[in-house]
């Protein structure tokens, strides 16, 4: 029977979505398989993910909705294998960085309806940030379902796909830039004589309410940044610091750079 959705490539980024997709409920284990490089992998997967594994891409590929999760290097290999298998009834999502939807479209076909994807790490505990892009061949029921799978590990928006290079700035390298801030925010309590365990706690905890706090107030970041510095008080004192220090420009420069690193990736491929 066929698979309701198809997975070709279960690594560490390709399990995580399989996950979210099944907690959430949108498809049964039984309705889900992907495929791997080994046969050690597949019997790994199969245990730990509870659904059918294949060393066969062609056998992922035929699914109602494939997603291709593997690495950009070996993407253009695995699509001329799987080609002849795809068709204009399924829906195609890649999550291979720097392939455009023209460049997608050209190694896998010209009529398939696909949408260009770019999750983030946080996927693996089930808070990532997605960009999703689609061209006219793709209807908005498709783009309604493409959604729908992919908020069942995070949360997800369909982009322009100009501004892919930017979402890679502002989403897919700045868990590295948190990480960062984070320890340099334990490093800091350290100093002040918290054990290094509990400083990881305390500063990780607090940039994880800081962000719930604007994606469920929906206000402006500097307003609740005014609401935590009192007159004269501690934090003012620190912000102060922070934008003697630069750490502004230095964050707006890391995106950026990040961003044009991206475009420079895109026009190799």
């Amino acid at each position: 029977m066929r698979k309701k959705i198809g997975f070709i490539g279960a690594g560490n980024m390709g399990s995580a979505m399989i996950k979210g997709i099944i907690a959430y409920g949108l498809a049964s284990k039984d309705e889900v398989i992907a495929s791997c490089h080994t046969q050690e992998t597949k019997e790994k997967l199969s245990s730990e993910l509870g659904i059918e594994m294949t060393l066969d891409n062609k056998e992922a590929a035929d699914a109602e909705i494939v997603f291709f999760a593997v690495k950009p290097a070996v993407l253009p290999g695995v699509a001329a294998e799987v080609k002849d298998v795809l068709n204009t009834e399924q829906l195609i999502i890649s999550v291979a960085a720097g392939f455009d939807l023209k460049k997608l479209h050209a190694i896998l076909g010209d009529e398939l309806h696909i949408v260009r994807t770019m999750p983030n790490t946080p996927a693996m505990v089930g808070e990532a940030m997605s960009a999703l892009c689609a061209d006219d061949k793709v209807s908005e029921d498709q783009k309604k379902q493409a959604l729908e799978l992919f908020n069942s590990f995070g949360k997800a928006e369909f982009v322009d796909e100009k501004l892919i290079d930017a979402v890679t700035g502002v989403s897919g390298s700045s868990p590295a830039f948190v990480y960062i801030i984070i320890e340099a925010m334990a490093d800091a309590a350290v100093a002040e004589g918290m054990p290094r365990k509990q400083a990881y706690i305390f500063a990780a905890q607090s940039v994880l309410g800081s962000a719930k706090m604007v994606l469920e107030t929906g206000k402006h970041p500097g307003e609740l940044k005014d609401a935590v510095t009192s007159p004269a008080g501690t934090t003012i004192e620190g912000v102060a610091a922070l934008e003697r220090d630069g750490m502004r420009a230095a964050m707006i420069d890391a995106v950026r750079t990040a961003s044009k690193k991206s475009k420079e990736m895109q026009s190799k491929n």
